[in-house]
């Protein structure tokens, strides 16, 4: 970051001590600098927790508010990078591959809210934990520079070169932004800038001090000095990016135990397994997970019963009458009998192709067509011929079109709520790459759902959704929220996970105010799938949405049969996501907008 602190002017509140509540750390790899800025605004502002984000940005300048932009001596665009305008104290600054950037959200202890003592005091405290660090990884005499803060090194020698800079903001006594620390970044970046505003010193690396340390081994570091200070009322931790020895922390006593042997609880130190390699079909072949698959022959909570009685003809002919795809029929989805024998049904928008191959979707992932204008229209006749009061649409992730798709979802709200103004209207959304326009003309139609699919725990995210990111997908939802929408998210277990990962990754989706969480087993759509690694039992989904309810998450759908839009409405209304009685009919829909 930047080598200087700045407060806000909020009113004092009276805050409990950092340390105080439960840490979650998530090591989450290359995250972009937009993204980790939302995420980390979301976990300020909803969160009940302290949070530690670990990650790499690409190639980003960033300038605090007082930064004098002559400090940029070249063109970011021309070389690849960002120029990004943020709110904490310092000038300007470089992040970039090697260098490894912590975001602490903390509550601090302070009576006032968070005055320029208390976020210099602050300042002290991760210095000192970076010098800490920096001993522990092997460099010695590490410490601070009269004058400039950050972290130095070469200070007795007269000649001090700096390895680590911070720069944090405290808003309502909660804290934002944090360090950086060069591990083996590419130097030159800091030449292209005057660091920090200092002409008269230069930046330096732990690979340029002669000290050869893998990144991972940092990250160990920063995390046993974080626990050391902030992990007292409990700490759980979960990677996304690298590979690392799994180490077992038993979980309290009281903890609920699931079939696997772990225990669902609140966080208390546990941390997850190493992890693994999953080949998805874009690699061909089977696919290879943690122990045998469990999916031959399914346990008697998964048999669904076919019931293709009239209303589920009609709704097939509705579908096929007006050229419409419907995810319940694409991604398989075990509820269509169900569903579609109550006169509920799926809209799939945006062809029947997806331009990402998730490991555990049978959605289509040959080029798609294109984008068809008068496909919201129609959907919008289907949805005032099967008269439905609440209305949820998906669709496949379009990478291919400039915006992800998002202006055809917003055309397809637009065209609801022309034709039938008193639906409320769900739409379950791709990531859009993160792009913030993109996803801002989504949420500017001001649907009464947003929904935006997490699909699994940290660790198999880069085996299961490989085009997508985990902090990318909370920076959605956290956006959203900061929009003033309802959000919902959901979950699938079967995949090798462990009760304790789906109890961190309910915790982070309520560190970002997600209002409604579908938990649901996962099921093998073919061999060439991720497969089955083992069936959840039924009170073990009792028991995940007890841990998300207690968690804060307003409405927990959870069980073996439930999908991302299962019983929409019914959650809608428990939140007041949407209008309309108990018996109102609900548009259901499945998770194959999910990356």
């Amino acid at each position: 970051m930047a080598p200087h602190a700045a407060a806000s002017s909020a009113a004092p509140t009276r805050r409990a001590g950092a340390g105080t509540r439960p840490l979650h750390i998530r090591w989450l790899g290359r995250v972009g600098y937009a993204e980790a800025w939302a995420l980390q605004r979301g976990l300020h502002d909803l969160s009940a927790h302290d949070h530690l984000l670990v990650l790499e940005h690409p190639h980003v300048f960033t300038l605090g508010p007082r930064a004098e932009r002559a400090h940029v001596l070249v063109d970011p665009v021309a070389l690849g990078a960002e120029l990004c305008e943020t709110d904490r104290g310092g000038d300007v600054t470089y992040h970039g591959p090697g260098q490894l950037v912590g975001y602490p959200i903390l509550t601090l202890g302070g009576r006032r809210g968070g005055g320029l003592g208390e976020a210099a005091a602050y300042v002290e405290t991760l210095e000192e934990l970076l010098i800490e660090v920096l001993a522990d990884v092997g460099l010695a005499g590490a410490g601070r520079l009269d004058r400039h803060r950050g972290v130095w090194v070469g200070a007795a020698e007269g000649r001090p070169r700096k390895i680590a800079a911070v720069g944090v903001r405290l808003r309502r006594g909660r804290t934002l932004h944090g360090f950086s620390l060069n591990v083996d970044p590419d130097l030159s970046w800091f030449e292209r800038i005057v660091p920090c505003g200092i002409r008269e010193h230069p930046v330096t690396s732990l690979a340029a001090e002669g000290v050869a340390v893998r990144a991972v081994e940092v990250v160990e570091a920063v995390v046993a000095r974080a626990v050391q200070r902030w992990g007292a009322a409990g700490w759980d931790r979960a990677d996304v990016a690298a590979a690392r020895p799994s180490v077992s922390q038993a979980a309290p006593a009281d903890a609920p135990a699931t079939g696997d042997g772990s225990r669902a609880a609140r966080p208390r130190g546990a941390r997850s397994p190493a992890p693994v390699a999953l080949r998805t079909r874009s690699s061909g072949g089977d696919a290879a997970a943690p122990g045998d698959d469990a999916g031959g022959r399914k346990p008697p909570w998964m048999r669904v019963v076919a019931r293709t009685g009239p209303e589920f003809r009609r709704i097939s002919g509705v579908m096929r009458s007006l050229d419409l795809v419907t995810v319940c029929e694409e991604a398989g989805c075990p509820n269509i009998y169900e569903c579609w024998a109550d006169g509920t049904a799926t809209f799939m928008i945006g062809g029947e192709r997806c331009t990402r191959a998730c490991g555990f979707c049978l959605v289509d992932t040959r080029r798609p067509d294109a984008l068809d204008p008068a496909e919201p229209e129609r959907v919008a006749t289907a949805v005032a011929r099967m008269g439905l009061e609440h209305a949820v649409v998906t669709g496949v992730a379009r990478d291919d079109v400039a915006d992800g798709g998002a202006a055809h979802f917003a055309a397809s709200i637009r065209a609801i709520r022309r034709l039938c103004p008193s639906v409320t209207v769900e739409v379950l959304i791709p990531d859009c790459k993160g792009d913030a326009d993109a996803l801002a003309t989504v949420f500017d139609e001001r649907p009464d759902v947003l929904n935006h699919n997490l699909e699994t725990v940290a660790r198999l995210q880069r085996a299961v959704r490989p085009s997508a990111g985990y902090a990318r997908s909370l920076a959605v939802l956290a956006r959203a929220k900061a929009a003033g929408l309802t959000t919902k998210s959901s979950l699938m277990v079967g995949l090798g996970e462990t009760a304790a990962e789906v109890t961190e990754a309910l915790a982070d989706l309520a560190g970002v105010g997600c209002d409604i969480v579908t938990i649901g087993q996962y099921l093998r759509p073919s061999s060439a799938h991720l497969p089955v690694v083992r069936w959840w039992a039924p009170e073990e989904f009792e028991a995940l949405a007890r841990i998300g309810q207690e968690l804060g998450i307003g409405h927990v759908e959870a069980g073996p049969l439930t999908r991302s839009s299962y019983h929409a409405s019914r959650a809608a209304r428990s939140v007041g996501g949407a209008r309309g009685g108990p018996e109102a009919p609900a548009l259901a829909a499945s998770g194959a907008a999910s990356a």
